[in-house]
């Protein structure tokens, strides 16, 4: 296991190169992550890399028992749709109070406009942007709070987003329009439509994801586009 880090500090530069390694499949499920490995891999202090660990034990995108190495988190269908869900409850109730004000946010509609201009690119490289559009409707609401409580999924939902990316379940393009209506439907004062548009976009995603992960798919996965 070979890294480079350019990151200032050394312990946030570890976390995250093994976050993003992580994420980009190189260190696949059940990967053991030994403290030893980690720090001879980054050239850094074996406290360094316990840390390193450990934050991402907090993400859930690796998981340790008691005295027991690290391991990449390998997701259960029931995993997946778990979060999921908690994702679909949180945005939809979003979506209908950003609604009332029928403002879309900017920030959602740039990040958007990003994953449009990826069509042509890897699946993989819409990840960021994806987690940032719906990041930002949720920070459009303004409460410090919710949006503390949505970034305790994060890192989960990037784990279910890389994979769905990068077995290409989804076309970009699908995601872009179907992110676009929703904006929309918010400009629109259809709270409402914008939340059931939402949970085919998250269903049929989830759906493709738990049977990708060895599950049986539910009927949202063969929803067709909406757009």
């Amino acid at each position: 296991m070979s890294a480079r880090i350019t990151v200032v500090s050394v312990i946030d530069a570890v976390t995250a190169d093994l976050r993003r390694r992580i994420l980009e499949g190189e260190l696949e499920p059940d990967t053991a992550l030994a403290e030893i490995e980690v720090a001879a891999a980054y050239d850094v202090a074996r406290p360094t890399a316990k840390v390193a660990i450990e934050n991402l034990v907090r993400e859930r995108i690796l998981e340790r028992s008691a005295h027991k190495t690290a391991r990449v988190i390998r997701l259960t269908p029931e995993d997946a749709r778990d979060i999921y869900i908690s994702r679909e409850v949180v945005e939809a109730e979003v979506l209908r109070r950003l609604a009332r004000t029928r403002q879309a946010p900017a920030d959602a509609r740039a990040a958007n406009a990003d994953i449009a201009a990826l069509i042509d690119a890897s699946p993989r490289e819409i990840v960021e942007p994806d987690m940032r559009f719906h990041a930002a409707l949720i920070d459009a609401v303004g409460s410090p709070r919710l949006s503390r409580t949505y970034n305790l999924l994060a890192s989960e939902v990037v784990f279910c987003m890389s994979q769905v990316q990068g077995a290409q379940l989804l076309p970009t393009s699908l995601i872009a329009a179907e992110h676009a209506r929703i904006l929309e439907l918010i400009e629109e004062g259809e709270g409402d439509a914008a939340a059931a548009l939402l949970a085919v976009h998250i269903g049929r995603a989830r759906e493709l994801l738990a049977e990708r992960l060895g599950g049986q798919a539910g009927p949202e996965a063969l929803a067709p586009p909406t757009v």
